[in-house]
């Protein structure tokens, strides 16, 4: 039935609450941010339901008022900071809310004596409605709106239709919060889990207190303060990933992402697609587009192990990425720029490909930047010790048990060159610790490959292992001498490769291109024997 004075009928206020009701819904299922989400309550409540002047009150938790959190009007003073304006329990209308905990609908808000209008937009000739804000039972808040025209004799549907805001508002703030706690949940676990990695990759997990090693732990100390390109060498099974780990996590990058990738695991065609990702279509599976690995690391660190195995053309692609931090995926024409930290590893002899022109010699000096070699075990015996133990205890663990090494265990381990690294001895031990039933590892229970124990020579570039018919170099066998020319002390076939080095550096004067000439080699491979080799240079 319709109202006098033109004012719309119950039929058709009931279908302006609906259409606003399904647009608060739309509002508050668009984001999470619940005071930027009331303000769009409150505007689409002057708009589409006819009340300008409109208000959300929230408790503060910790002194239990009201405090204003977001007005549909600016106050008559031309402010737009409410902030300020809060309400204690049993204060004006709103308090009596707090202290009371049900709905206030008023025909003329003057009519009330506590109506205090703090906010000053309200007018006291025009009804008022004040709805509690709950969640499971607990006040939050209040919305308090009130109509653009006098009392129709429509309060009490209006108020109703209050009370759903208010309650389609409690949803919106209970769904907040869980959100809210979650992220907070997660930023703990996150920097729960940062801590636990930290220590997992800390110089205290790295065994070793040789000299050797303590000049390793030196330049990874200096080297994780920056983004300095990093390229570790070092024979298969040093602990070059290791190295790498720690460097990312104690550099300003460590909460950034840390991807890994064995560059010699995949073939060329593959490796550049996982590296630099791929566009939909750009080959045969290629179903959708896909992000690669420098993409996935933007803003942290890429760890690329066996560098030195990567084929000449995709070294020049890879240059680019390092020299511009761009590129393009595969099948694509879009450059995009990434922010990546590059530490590189091998076990190849880097300069003997460079000569060889294997390897890119502009490729060498940018991933050369700050080079650290990583010593083999058989020059750090006193490392072998802690290494054996700390194995044991691993080994151990995985095998639900106690393990424990004997003397005479410990001296056989450490009499023992290990060619094949840390990685041979734990392979070794977990031999060992299969065969004892009792947990203690014998003497007798070290069993060591015979023919590499008689002497062997592990080349550094990781080819075959070789009696000591002749000395290793980066190709596995020192290429012949020049004609005419061969010095009493270099030929002696006992002598290991330091020793040979340095005899043919005193031979030429501490020159080391003359040097290189009586060995066979060239100015650049000498030098790196020199800076692997530990060989201090003398000055005559």
């Amino acid at each position: 039935m319709a109202i006098d004075s033109g004012l719309p009928g119950l039929s058709t206020l009931r279908r302006i609450e609906l259409e606003t009701l399904y647009h608060v819904g739309e509002i508050l299922s668009r984001s999470l941010d619940f005071r930027h989400t009331a303000r769009e309550v409150l505007s689409a409540l002057d708009e589409l339901a006819g009340m300008s002047r409109s208000m959300v009150t929230v408790i503060d938790p910790e002194s239990g008022d009201l405090v204003v959190n977001a007005v549909s009007v600016e106050d008559e003073s031309g402010g737009s900071d409410h902030a300020s304006v809060r309400y204690q329990s049993g204060e004006g209308l709103l308090g009596l809310i707090l202290e009371e905990k049900r709905t206030i609908a008023l025909a003329r808000t003057g009519d009330d004596p506590r109506f205090l209008n703090r906010l000053g937009i309200y007018d006291r000739r025009l009804p008022f409605i004040a709805a509690p804000i709950s969640l499971g039972g607990d006040l939050r808040g209040v919305l308090a709106v009130q109509p653009n025209s006098p009392d129709d004799g429509l309060l009490e549907e209006r108020t109703r239709f209050v009370e759903m805001i208010a309650n389609l508002i409690g949803q919106s703030v209970r769904l907040s919060l869980d959100v809210e706690k979650e992220k907070k949940t997660l930023a703990e676990e996150r920097d729960s889990l940062r801590r636990t990695v930290r220590h997992q990759y800390g110089f205290d997990n790295i065994i070793g207190h040789s000299a050797s090693m303590r000049r390793v732990f030196d330049q990874v100390r200096m080297v994780s303060r920056w983004n300095t390109t990093v390229l570790l060498r070092g024979e298969t099974g040093t602990g070059k990933e290791l190295i790498a780990n720690a460097i990312h996590y104690h550099s300003p990058r460590s909460s950034g992402s840390y991807v890994r990738l064995n560059c010699a695991s995949l073939p060329e065609n593959l490796l550049e697609s996982e590296l630099f990702g791929h566009e939909k279509g750009a080959f045969t599976g290629a179903i959708a587009a896909r992000r690669g690995r420098f993409e996935t690391a933007d803003g942290g660190t890429l760890f690329l192990d066996e560098i030195g195995e990567i084929s000449p053309a995709f070294q020049a692609k890879l240059l680019r990425v390092l020299q511009e931090g761009e590129l393009e995926r595969v099948g694509g024409s879009r450059t995009l720029k990434v922010d990546v930290r590059v530490i590189a590893a091998t076990h190849r002899d880097l300069e003997a490909a460079v000569d060889s022109g294997e390897f890119r010699e502009d490729l060498y000096y940018r991933l050369n930047v700050m080079p650290i070699v990583l010593p083999p075990l058989r020059e750090r015996p006193e490392d072998v010790p802690e290494i054996a133990r700390f194995l044991a205890n691993r080994i151990g663990e995985m095998q639900g048990r106690r393990l424990s090494l004997t003397e005479a265990a410990i001296r056989r381990l450490t009499q023992y060159g290990w060619p094949g690294n840390v990685r041979e001895l734990e392979n070794c031990l977990e031999r060992a610790a299969v065969m004892s039933e009792s947990g203690s590892i014998e003497a007798d229970l070290i069993l060591i490959d015979r023919q590499r124990e008689a002497g062997v020579t592990i080349s550094y570039s990781g080819a075959a292992p070789s009696a000591h018919a002749g000395s290793s170099s980066a190709g596995g066998v020192i290429p012949s001498r020049p004609t005419g020319f061969a010095p009493p002390d270099l030929a002696d076939p006992d002598l290991d490769e330091r020793a040979r080095v340095i005899a043919a550096l005193e031979h030429a004067g501490w020159v080391q291109a003359r040097a290189a000439r009586i060995l066979g080699m060239t100015p650049r491979q000498i030098a790196y024997r020199i800076l692997t080799l530990n060989i201090e240079v003398k000055k005559l």
